[in-house]
């Protein structure tokens, strides 16, 4: 006989006088005057299980029962008295007299309570195993599980093949640190670990297997932030033949069919398409959050001849920007607010935050309230007015530095004010799914202190036809052919058509300072291998931490990883990283440093 006949989640009224086996966790005990309630949690969710003194053996053990026994019951299915029903649950309008209960293993008493949502994260990381049975973590691996379904179905049926790539490769780094892995049988050689698959994605096809696709774990040991992990899970993506409007069309149905499978939300047919020269003008950002309905209105060209300091010395710096951002009814925002964005906007290294309020337009000058007014001349402030598009009421930032800074900082307020209660109340802001293709990209970003050119994506992007002289000549207006998926402010996805012949592939290595030399050594295989015929190709990679974090509401992506990291990237349960014994780290011909060797 099996030890369960049914979950217990999901016995109903189908049972009703049937006989059931169940095994589960005591979520709660309540005794109600002689008579035992127990209710029993599995993974489908719970069941209410009655105890009565009838039975006596039965009904001792029950007595001895507390939170997280791991039970099994044997007994009757019956109605639930008229009144006690609860709509919330399957089981909701039955019960289970128990006729025989078993403990399977015993609890000590758990640190916490599993309803108690006011856990810090410190208590949830060290205590994971038990954190996982709350019903929300349940709720949102089980998402997880179901979207990764969804993509594979979708790939399957579209020609992709699974292929796994090697977790042992050769150190390229490019953008994050690498996690390196040290060989005990070629003394003093590394492993790393991949940050992404991207070049054995694109050796796949040059091996003609044409539609490529992986879920598979990442690594980066970058500077952490709120919600990066050291490890993190790509669902990675390759084509061959095809354009990269073929290709974004595809994946935005998959998109589309994991959000209406999973959560049955019919997201827009096609997604909006923006370059990202827009978008940085338009937003600061090239991930732009388009539930925020406030956008930057450009005032560089106007505030260079004003007396202003702030505004002319950037209005006049080489690479810097002056932008206004109009909040309608801003006016009503009390001043705790907007000295409260002043240190906002600090965080992203801007040195103040101008406004104006526009009480009366009106009245011209004297119609609007700011200690910058008298500092800008008439011409520059009707410029202000008409291009922001103001009216009564409104109060206008405004941002002037370089560029990064201007973009960065009134981009976080802008996205900021609309998230607000006062954004939500003034209409600033719309809820729901606004998705965005993001294309156009520079190839290159220029790195100041560097004095050097670095790729925007990576090294292995196609620039757009009729652009490739430019990687030589001029590599800032070389625009590539790549690509980002945006929702609600969050890079989903990013990818791009890949460089296909060796010869382009030099070009781009040449601009980015990295020698013939260095790049025979760092990319030989690559180089080598797109002289065999390599096919056009591209693809992409979407985050599935990121993704899932989204659809399930959850707060951080720690809450969708089922062992996940701090963001100082330990693991609390099981205490890693940690020392090693000096045996092991002889066989791996490493000897550590005396300064280190006292902080292990």
């Amino acid at each position: 006989m099996s030890m369960r006949t049914h979950y217990c989640g999901l016995t109903s009224e189908a049972q009703l006088g049937q006989t059931v086996s169940l095994c589960g966790w005591v979520h709660r005990r309540r005794d109600h005057g002689g008579v035992i309630f127990i209710d029993l949690r599995d993974r489908e969710g719970l069941v209410q299980v009655v105890c009565d003194p009838d039975r006596a053996d039965m009904f001792k053990a029950a007595e001895a029962v507390r939170n997280e026994f791991c039970l099994r019951i044997t007994g009757i299915v019956r109605a639930r008295p008229a009144g006690t029903e609860n709509a919330g649950l399957t089981s909701g309008k039955i019960e289970v007299l128990c006729h025989q209960l078993e403990v399977l293993n015993p609890s000590v008493t758990p640190p916490f309570q599993l309803d108690d949502d006011n856990l810090s994260e410190t208590t949830r990381l060290t205590h994971r195993v038990l954190d996982l049975r709350r019903p929300q973590m349940q709720h949102n691996l089980r998402l997880r599980y179901r979207v990764s379904m969804e993509v594979r179905k979708f790939l399957d049926a579209n020609g992709f093949i699974d292929i796994e790539t090697p977790m042992l490769t050769k150190s390229t780094p490019e953008g994050a640190r690498d996690y390196l892995v040290p060989s005990r049988v070629n003394a003093g050689h590394f492993f790393a670990l991949p940050q992404s698959p991207q070049l054995f994605k694109q050796l796949l096809m040059v091996s003609n297997f044409d539609r490529y696709y992986q879920i598979t774990k990442c690594f980066r040991d970058e500077d952490l932030r709120a919600d990066r992990q050291p490890e993190f899970t790509q669902i990675d993506c390759e084509t061959s033949f095809m354009t990269e409007q073929e290709i974004r069309d595809l994946f935005e149905g998959m998109i589309r069919g994991v959000f209406k499978h999973v959560l049955d939300v019919d997201l827009p047919n096609p997604f909006p398409v923006m370059d990202f020269a827009t978008a940085m003008a338009k937003y600061g950002s090239d991930k732009p959050d388009m539930r925020v309905k406030l956008e930057f209105t450009e005032l560089t060209d106007v505030m260079k001849d004003v007396e202003f300091k702030v505004f002319a010395g950037a209005a006049n710096m080489e690479g810097g920007r002056v932008v206004a951002l109009r909040v309608p009814g801003g006016g009503a925002m009390p001043r705790s607010e907007i000295d409260s964005y002043t240190q906002f906007v600090a965080i992203y290294g801007a040195k103040g935050l101008a406004y104006i309020k526009v009480n009366e337009k009106a009245k011209g000058r004297d119609g609007l309230q700011s200690p910058i007014v008298k500092n800008i001349h008439d011409a520059a402030l009707a410029q202000i007015l008409e291009r922001t598009g103001a009216h009564d009421g409104d109060l206008i930032f405004f941002g002037a530095d370089k560029a990064k800074i201007v973009n960065d900082a009134i981009g976080a307020l802008r996205v900021k004010i609309g998230h607000s209660e006062f954004g939500r109340q003034h209409g600033l802001f719309d809820e729901g799914w606004c998705p965005l293709w993001v294309v156009d990209f520079p190839m290159f970003e220029y790195d100041e202190d560097e004095q050097r050119w670095n790729a925007l994506h990576h090294p292995f992007t196609a620039p757009k036809a009729g652009h490739e002289d430019f990687i030589d000549t001029n590599p800032g207006r070389a625009i590539a052919q790549a690509y980002d998926m945006v929702l609600n402010g969050w890079e989903l996805g990013g990818g791009s058509v890949r460089i296909h012949r060796a010869d382009v592939q030099s070009k781009v290595f040449k601009a980015l300072n990295i020698g013939d030399e260095e790049a025979r050594i760092k990319f030989g295989f690559l180089l080598d291998a797109l002289q065999y015929g390599a096919p056009p190709h591209g693809g992409l990679a979407f985050g599935l931490d990121r993704l899932v974090t989204m659809m399930t509401g959850a707060e951080s992506i720690r809450d969708v990883i089922a062992f996940p990291k701090t963001q100082r990237a330990q693991c609390l349960l099981t205490q890693a990283p940690s020392a090693v014994d000096e045996k092991q780290l002889r066989e791996l011909h490493i000897r550590l440093r005396a300064t280190e060797a006292v902080k292990t």
